[in-house]
C-alpha cells in the first residue's frame, strides 16, 4: 500500500544555540533525568531507546507534523521522494467507513495478484479495517513482522470475501496516470508529488495531445486522496499552466523560509479549461496545485473540501546523518494571500461522492465477520469522476 503523509521540504539548518544559563535551563534538565534513570532506574533501560522516547516525548508537544525519523523512517522518506517504496502497490480512498481500491499500480504484488479498482478491504492480516482510517491501514501494512501479508477484499459481483496473499516489494511509484476520451478530453490522475511527477505529468499530457492530433480541448487534473509530496513538484507542476502570478508563498521565523513561488511565461494546455478534483483526503503539496490554479482562476476546483495541511516541513540531519528531525518552519499561503491550515480548500462546485448503499454496508459487515454466501454487491460507481468530466465539458 502506499501512503505518503509528509510534506518535504529539505534544509541543512544550524543553529546558534543561546548562551545564557536560563535558556539551556531546560535542555540541561532532561539529560540530568535521562542520566538519574540510566544510572539509578530498577532495571536496566537501553539509553538510545530512553532517549529516542524523550525526543518523541517533546516533538509531539509541537504539531502533529514534526517528527523525528530513525534511519529506517529516513531511508523511506528519501525512497519516496524519489519514486520509490516498499509495499503492496495499491493507491485507496476512504468512502464512508470503507477503504476502497483506488487503482493497483503496474508491476506491484497487488496488480499481478488481481486486486481491481473497486475493490473493498475488509481486513489485512486478519484484523478487520472496516471503520479504521487510512493511515492506520498502511501502517497494518508496512509494519507487519511477516513478508506476507493476507487481504481479504469484497468485489462487486461475489457472494464471499476474496483472499489474497501477497508480498511487499521494492515498487517504482507511477505517480501520474491518465486517458483520453474521444472528444478530445484528458483526464490524469496525479496520486502523490515526488521527484519526478512534474516529468511524468509533461510526458502524459504530450502523449494525451498526441494521441488527440491537435491540442486537448481541457483537462480534468484529479487530486482526490493525494497526501502530499515534494515541494518543488508542486510549483513546477503548477507552473506548467500557469501564464504569470504567485504559485504559493511560504513564511517561518528564519529567513530561508520565507519563499514567493512565481509562475513563469508558458501555459503548457494554451488555455485550454481545466477542472481540479479535490476530495477531504487532497492534502499538502496536492493543495498547493489546486489553490494555485483556483486563485489564478486558471481551473474550477470541484469536489469536497481538502484536508487543510498548510504547513511546511524541513529536514535537519543529527548526529552522522543517519537520523533526522522533520520539523515544521514555515506555513504556506495561496495567492490570494490565505492560510488553508486547519481550514482546506473551498471547492468553486461541491460534489459529494455517492454513499455506499446500506444494504451493501450490513453484506461487508457479515463478509468481514467471515459470514459467506451473501448478497451481491453494488458495482463501484465513481459520482465525483462523473460530475467533474460534465463539468470540464461545460466549461
Amino acid at each position: 500500500m502506499k501512503y505518503l503523509s509528509q510534506f518535504i521540504v529539505c534544509f541543512y539548518l544550524t543553529f546558534t544555540l543561546p548562551s545564557s544559563a536560563q535558556a539551556n535551563e531546560p535542555a540541561a534538565e532532561l539529560q540530568d533525568i535521562l542520566e538519574h534513570i540510566q544510572a539509578f532506574y530498577v532495571d536496566e533501560i537501553d539509553p538510545k531507546k530512553l532517549n529516542h522516547t524523550a525526543i518523541d516525548s517533546l516533538i509531539k508537544q509541537l504539531d502533529p507534523h514534526s517528527d523525528y525519523l530513525d534511519p529506517e523512517e529516513l531511508e523511506d522518506l528519501f525512497n519516496i521522494a524519489n519514486g520509490q517504496y516498499t509495499g503492496l502497490g495499491i493507491e485507496v480512498e476512504q468512502r464512508d467507513e470503507h477503504i476502497i481500491i483506488v487503482s493497483a499500480l503496474p508491476n506491484s504484488p497487488a496488480s499481478h495478484a488481481g486486486i481491481k479498482k473497486g475493490d473493498i478491504l475488509l481486513k489485512v492480516n486478519n484484523e478487520t479495517v472496516i471503520n479504521e482510517p487510512i493511515k492506520k491501514v498502511a501502517a497494518l501494512i508496512s509494519k507487519s513482522k511477516t513478508p506476507q501479508i493476507k487481504l481479504a477484499i469484497a468485489r462487486s459481483g461475489y457472494s464471499d470475501a476474496l483472499q489474497f496473499t501477497l508480498e511487499r516489494e521494492k515498487i517504482a511509484i507511477e505517480s501520474v496516470s491518465g486517458q483520453l476520451n474521444e472528444h478530445g478530453y484528458a483526464s490524469i490522475r496525479i496520486s502523490n508529488f515526488n521527484n519526478h511527477t512534474l516529468h511524468d505529468v509533461a510526458r502524459l499530457l504530450a502523449q494525451l495531445a498526441n494521441e488527440n492530433g491537435q491540442n486537448l480541448k481541457g483537462l480534468l487534473i484529479d487530486l482526490r486522496d493525494n497526501p502530499g509530496g515534494v515541494l518543488g513538484s508542486a510549483v513546477d507542476i503548477s507552473d506548467l499552466f500557469l501564464q504569470h502570478g504567485t504559485i504559493v508563498t511560504t513564511k517561518g521565523r528564519f529567513y530561508d523560509a520565507n519563499h514567493k513561488y512565481l509562475a513563469k511565461t508558458g501555459d503548457v494546455l494554451n488555455g485550454a479549461p481545466i477542472v481540479v478534483l479535490i476530495n477531504k483526503g487532497s492534502a499538502s503539496a496536492a493543495e498547493i496545485l489546486a489553490g494555485a490554479l483556483k486563485d489564478n482562476q486558471r481551473a474550477i476546483v470541484v469536489g469536497t473540501r481538502s484536508y487543510g495541511k498548510g504547513s511546511v516541513q524541513s529536514l535537519i540531519p543529527l548526529g552522522d546523518g543517519h537520523t533526522a528531525l522533520k520539523l515544521t518552519t514555515a506555513k504556506y499561503y495561496t495567492p490570494s494571500g490565505q492560510s488553508i491550515d486547519g481550514i482546506g480548500i473551498v471547492p468553486d462546485i461541491a460534489i459529494e461522492q455517492s454513499k455506499l448503499p446500506s444494504e451493501d454496508g450490513q453484506t461487508l459487515l457479515k463478509m468481514s465477520s467471515g459470514n459467506n454466501n451473501q448478497p451481491l454487491l453494488t458495482a463501484f460507481r465513481d459520482v465525483q469522476l462523473e460530475e467533474a468530466q460534465k463539468i470540464l465539458k461545460k466549461y
